[in-house]
């Protein structure tokens, strides 16, 4: 079976561009590179990823899309762009130009305000994006979920992906609000939604303890709107590569293969382009 690896990033500290990273985040402070990926989605039988951006410049895009160039295992690149910028779409058009560009993905998790991405001043952004053909990566937090109804609302002509399942707060315990906020979006919407990240959220990777989550997703996304990611190397704060890979199999096992088939390698083709 094809594998995509539809979420992973890349960092070298020394860029400085990573204002999240800090000494505190000990299993990751760290560089990681093509060559530390290499090895882990061979074992794993992933053909090919998509990275994803880490910090908020438009210089850690463009050296993204150098590592694309240089790695032929990268698929494509999610990049970072200033939406609220003045040439905004003057950006976009230019990091459009190379095809290894396949979306981009504002931090909206570390922004203050929650209503950011309704602001009119963004129009010319998402609009730049749907002429060049780019996907918008969703990085929000179960109380975005009602303004991205919205967003999704206000352009249906735009691909939206909802990364990591929109964080539910599994280790908290209560899961209840953000199970009635996904149900809401995959019913009013066409948004696609990556399983990955959970791990993260739940600081664990045993099966038993992502299942509910899990499930839900499934429920409401259904196998044609769900895309396999790692989250690698944000995933080691909790457990390797391989360790994430051995969850989702088993979370998926209940699944004939064609629909696992499409989770894992198909819906991030289509999604992407790749």
């Amino acid at each position: 079976m094809k594998r995509i690896d539809a979420h992973q990033h890349f960092w070298r500290r020394d860029r400085g561009d990573y204002g999240w990273l800090q000494p505190h985040l000990t299993p990751i402070y760290r560089d990681y590179l093509p060559a530390d990926l290499a090895p882990q989605i061979a074992a794993a039988g992933v053909d090919a990823t998509i990275a994803v951006q880490a910090a908020p410049t438009v210089a850690e895009t463009r050296y993204l899309l150098g590592l694309a160039r240089e790695n032929a295992f990268i698929a494509g690149v999610v990049g970072w762009v200033d939406f609220a910028a003045a040439d905004a779409a003057d950006v976009i058009a230019s990091l459009a130009s190379d095809d290894k560009l396949v979306g981009l993905r504002p931090m909206i998790q570390d922004i203050a305000d929650p209503e950011w991405m309704l602001l009119p001043d963004l129009a010319p952004a998402f609009e730049a994006m749907i002429d060049h053909g780019l996907v918008f990566d969703a990085l929000v937090l179960p109380k975005h979920l009602p303004n991205l109804r919205e967003l999704v609302a206000r352009y249906p002509d735009l691909t939206m992906v909802l990364d990591h399942g929109a964080k539910p707060p599994i280790a908290a315990g209560d899961i209840g609000a953000w199970q009635r906020e996904i149900r809401e979006l995959a019913s009013a919407s066409g948004i696609v939604c990556k399983l990955s990240g959970l791990v993260t959220e739940a600081g664990s990777a045993d099966p038993a303890v992502l299942a509910d989550a899990v499930n839900h997703l499934l429920d409401c996304f259904g196998p044609r709107r769900l895309l396999w990611g790692s989250d690698w190397p944000v995933c080691e704060l909790v457990c390797s590569y391989a360790d994430w890979d051995r969850a989702s199999t088993a979370l998926l096992a209940r699944l004939p293969p064609a629909e696992r088939a499409l989770i894992q390698f198909e819906n991030a083709r289509k999604t992407y382009g790749i």
